[in-house]
This record gives C-alpha cells, structure tokens and sequence, in this order.
C-alpha cells in the first residue's frame, strides 16, 4: 500500500486538504457542502427580511391610502430587494465561511489525519485570535503525542536490547549444559542465576518506573528523620566503598537536630542508593564520594557529590532518560539496569522535590535533592 504523504504546516497553508500529492476530494466535498449551509442560512435569513419589508410595504401603502404608483414603487422595490438581498447573502455567506468555516473544516481534517495515525500534521496560526489560539493548541497536541510516540518506540527498542544480552548468556550456558560443553558446575550455574536475577531486576525497574512516571505508585508517607536516613545509606555502601578504595564521607553539620521530612522512607533510600550506586561506578580508586544535608527553605537539600569522572555538557540533558549512557557502544556496568537515574528522578517528583545535577568533566559530579518539610 503507498504511504501516506506526511503533511506538515507550509502544505496544509498553501493546498489545504492535501494527500499524496492531490487535492482530497472527500473533504473537498465536505468544504462544499459547508459552504452551501452557509449560504442557505443567509439565504433563508434574506428572505425572511425581504418578507417582512413586502409586508411593511404594503401595510404602509394602505394606511396612506397609495395609488397605482405607490403600488409600483412599492412593487419595483420588493424587486430590487429580491435580487439584491440574495447577492448579499451570498457575499456575507463567503465571507462568514473564509472567517470561521475554512479554518473549522482545516481543524476537523487535521483530527481526521491524527485519528488515523499521522502525528505530522500542524495547522496554520493564522486567522482570527480564537483560532490561532485554537491552531496553537492543536498543533501543541501533536508535537507532544509525537514525542510520545517517539519515546514509546525507544523504549520498546531499548528493552529489547537490554533483554537481549542476558537472554542470550542464559540460553547459551543452559545449551552448553545440555551438551555437555560445560560440566554443571557452581559457577556455570551461579553465572546463569547471576543473568536470571539481572532480568528480575530490569522487569521491576520498568515496572516502578512505570507506575511512578503514572502516578500511580503507591507512597508508605510517615515522618523520616533525615540523618537517620543519611547514616543508613553511609553503612549501606561503606564495604562497597571500601572495596573500591573509595573514602565516603557523611556532613550532617548544617543539618538541624532530628529534622524530618514527611516522606516514603524505603523510596527515599531507594532514590539516595541508586545515586550512591552510580557514583560508585564512576569514581576511581583513590577518590571520595561526600553525602551531606542541610536545612532549605523549611525542608531539606541533600548533596551527593563524587570525585569521579565527570558528565560532558552536551550529555547532562539526557542522564535521567531511560537506558541512556554516553557511549552507546559501552554497556551497563556492574549489573546495572539503567534505569536507576530516571527512577530515583520520577521517585523525587512524587515527594513533591526535585532532583538536579551539576559535573564538571574530570572533576566530578553532584546530585542535589531537595524535598519538602512535614
């Protein structure tokens, strides 16, 4: 089947209804048809004025008591108004539909066109203020169901490749098994659990994210001490870190005594491991990973600042997208399923915060959160 002709807003100006290369001649009737409406209605409205004049006309003859000429005066008017009223009508009727029938059929063809699936389509913004107003809006709807649409198609290319790599670990160890390449060992064994559990993960990472970008995931809301918090995450990662040769440091000084905030404790700690997780990754042996917290407008402000290796400019708009990484070449390090930075950004929006981030290449980067009091 040949493809639909994408429309965009230089030839919806100049051809209107425009598919394939031609004039529609569907909606070319239907503009027809509209234009006759309006030229009924004023016609209908002439008459009923050229009525009521006749009738006023005649009242008017028998109470002065006109003779034959009144009559004729009378008659030759009724004439001119029986050829000039209609020629009026139908003036007012091109007029009134080049003003408001000629934009209203441009926007039901645009719906027509994103109801069967092109998201190209734009109006022009031009006519009267309510229409341009109303062509604004439309075309805003598009470009975000386009983008919408892009995003969707991402992700779904995203997952797949992200599957891809542990499926294929899983299905080649289970194969060599069964063949008796490998001997089932522990560490054959514990290698395809390792991919299995890296699955689990990814599927429930796309499925908080989910629910969070929807607004649909469910919040514990209970008063969280921050610095309680803070010192949980420290131990959490302190073997980690010291593994790595990595100092992690903790500054609660500028934090008020037993400060909380009203808060989801287990998805706030979520959200600071998920950052902590990535400093790691990123921070070579030798540096410092430095966790502090501070009063901020009767809330608090939380900073996870890293020694490591630093964002390039033109990526820090994209690090909290899904799956992204700055190498496409380079895949997710230490089981990561790429989606920590976008969940702990789509977490800090449903507590009503927001979560920033500023590098330096080569110097290092810093996430700040910002959350709200009780």
């Amino acid at each position: 089947m040949k493809p639909r002709k994408r429309w965009s807003s230089e030839s919806w100006q100049a051809h209107g209804s425009w598919e394939d290369g031609r004039w529609n001649p569907g909606w070319r009737r239907k503009r027809g048809r509209l234009f006759l409406r309006f030229v009924a209605f004023f016609g209908f409205i002439a008459l009923l004025f050229f009525a009521g004049l006749a009738v006023a006309a005649y009242l008017l003859t028998r109470f002065f008591g006109g003779d034959g000429q009144m009559a004729a005066l009378v008659w030759i008017l009724g004439c001119s108004l029986a050829l000039a009223l209609p020629l009026l009508a139908i003036g007012l009727s091109m007029r009134a539909f080049r003003r408001f029938a000629t934009p209203l059929a441009s926007v039901m063809e645009a719906a027509d066109a994103v109801a069967e699936g092109d998201l190209s389509v734009r109006l022009p913004e031009s006519g009267s203020r309510d229409f341009r107003q109303l062509a604004h809006s439309f075309n805003h709807m598009t470009q975000e169901l386009e983008k919408a649409q892009r995003q969707r198609r991402n992700l779904t290319a995203d997952v797949a490749h992200e599957l891809r790599t542990p499926l294929h670990i899983i299905q080649g160890n289970l194969e060599g098994l069964l063949d008796g390449v490998y001997e089932p060992t522990g560490d054959h064994i514990g290698a395809t659990l390792e991919e299995t559990q890296l699955l689990a993960r990814l599927v429930e990472d796309l499925q908080t994210l989910s629910l969070a970008e929807a607004g649909q995931l469910e919040l514990i809301w209970e008063p969280v001490d921050v610095a309680e918090l803070l010192a949980d995450v420290r131990t959490s990662f302190s073997g980690q870190a010291e593994a790595a040769g990595i100092t992690l440091e903790l500054s609660l000084e500028a934090l008020p005594v037993n400060l909380t905030v009203s808060a989801d404790y287990g998805r706030l700690d979520q959200v600071l491991g998920n950052l902590m997780a990535n400093a790691l990754r990123h921070t070579p042996p030798g540096g410092s990973i430095r966790l502090e917290a501070e009063s901020w407008s009767g809330g608090v402000r939380i900073n996870l600042s890293d020694t490591g290796e630093g964002i390039p400019p033109e990526d820090l708009p994209y690090i909290f997208d899904r799956f992204w990484r700055g190498d496409p070449s380079r895949p997710h390090a230490g089981g990561s399923s790429g989606l920590g930075l976008a969940i702990a950004q789509q977490l800090v929006r449903a507590h009503d915060g927001r979560l920033t981030v500023v590098s330096k290449l080569g110097h290092g980067t810093t996430f700040t959160i910002e959350l709200p009091a009780v």
